[in-house]
């Protein structure tokens, strides 16, 4: 009778620690699960940092692309300025270059053994002037010239006093005298070599060499 009542209280106990430990494996569970649905987790947020630094990388480039391009379009003004710069400088030599040449080419005219400047003189030599003017560094030498006819000490003067006679002209119209030079090669130069009237008259003359 003893062994049975022993026996039964050995049951009973088998059965609480039984209870006892599905009980607590239970509780276990549940707060295990309860704890994996309340942690957070990171994927979110990796993906959310993950699009932020593509947005970043994104306004970079093309904020990088805006300045290249314009860097390109200054860089592009600024070659076309350089060369309309160079048209106008090729421009203004070409002109410079052809009034010089039409400057020089006038010569001034005299009459056989003269100096006096005659109107048509005069006139040219007001388009020199005006030239001198627009250009106040260009300096000039007047050369007398004289035709073949007479010594050549005689010439020499003579070509002198037309030099001369040029030179105070173009100080009258407001030329300074320190850009102007004289030299007589008297009947040494001849413009037209012949023994004619016509080369007689070309040859007595004041021409012009601009510097």
């Amino acid at each position: 009778m003893k062994a049975k009542h022993t026996g039964f209280w050995a049951m009973v106990l088998l059965l609480i620690f039984s209870s006892l430990f599905l009980f607590s494996c239970g509780k276990k569970e549940i707060k295990s699960e309860e704890t994996a649905v309340q942690t957070p987790t990171t994927v979110d947020d990796e993906a959310e940092k993950a699009k932020e630094r593509a947005r970043i990388r994104e306004k970079e480039r093309a904020e990088r692309e805006m300045r290249e391009r314009a860097l390109k379009e200054q860089e592009a003004q600024r070659l076309k300025e350089e060369e309309a710069r160079k048209r106008e400088e090729e421009a203004r030599r070409v002109k410079e270059a052809a009034e010089k040449a039409r400057i020089e080419s006038e010569d001034i005219q005299f009459e056989y053994d003269q100096y006096i400047l005659s109107a048509e003189a005069k006139e040219k030599l007001d388009r020199k002037a005006q030239w001198l003017k627009a250009y106040p560094t260009a300096k000039g030498q007047i050369e007398g010239h004289c035709d073949e006819r007479g010594s050549a000490e005689y010439n020499l003067a003579l070509g002198q006093k037309r030099a001369d006679a040029v030179m105070q002209y173009l100080v009258s119209l407001g030329i300074e005298a320190n850009r102007l030079s004289t030299i007589s090669f008297g009947k040494e130069k001849p413009l037209d070599p012949s023994h004619t009237e016509v080369a007689w008259s070309k040859n007595r003359r004041a021409h012009f060499v601009l510097k």
